[in-house]
């Protein structure tokens, strides 16, 4: 397989993820910003080589041609959303906002996406024990997609 369709393919399934779809939609992170972060970050690892951003903007979804100046102005602007996430969450932690029990549904859902994606790495070899693990894994993923869409919509009551 080639490399685009390598990364192609993994880009589709990542961003047609349900929970993925939920996350990015209450992040501070656009659909484009994210595909191209991802492209960025992950394309080398793919594609076992260093990538020039020609390259890597020719890896984008999108049927038309994306320059390079294009691609790397969408990747600048996906890694200030996420270093002012990441300063946030530092500001947050330094005022102590994470002591009070307002996050804790948020920090619980962290944890139950840890645990979703654990149980992803250790599914099982037996038919027997892979159906059991797969109605476990489909029941955190309910939960987490219940959770998360909760989360996402903002209330008076947060802080």
């Amino acid at each position: 397989m080639k490399l685009k369709e390598g990364v192609q393919s993994w880009l589709i399934s990542s961003l047609n993820d349900q929970i993925v779809k939920i996350l990015t939609k209450s992040s501070h992170l656009t659909k484009t910003q994210l595909e191209t972060l991802l492209i960025d970050i992950l394309s080398e690892n793919i594609g076992g080589k260093p990538l020039k951003y020609e390259e890597k903007a020719r890896l984008r979804l999108t049927k038309a041609k994306i320059s390079r100046g294009a691609f790397n102005r969408t990747l600048k602007q996906a890694k200030e959303n996420v270093i002012k996430s990441v300063y946030t969450v530092l500001l947050l932690g330094y005022l102590g906002i994470f002591e009070s029990t307002a996050l804790d549904p948020y920090l619980e859902i962290g944890n139950k996406l840890h645990e979703y994606v654990e149980a992803y790495k250790n599914i099982p070899n037996k038919s027997v024990e892979l159906n059991a693990h797969l109605k476990v894994i489909e029941l955190i993923r309910e939960e987490l997609e219940t959770n998360l869409k909760r989360l996402s919509n903002p209330s008076e009551d947060f802080v």
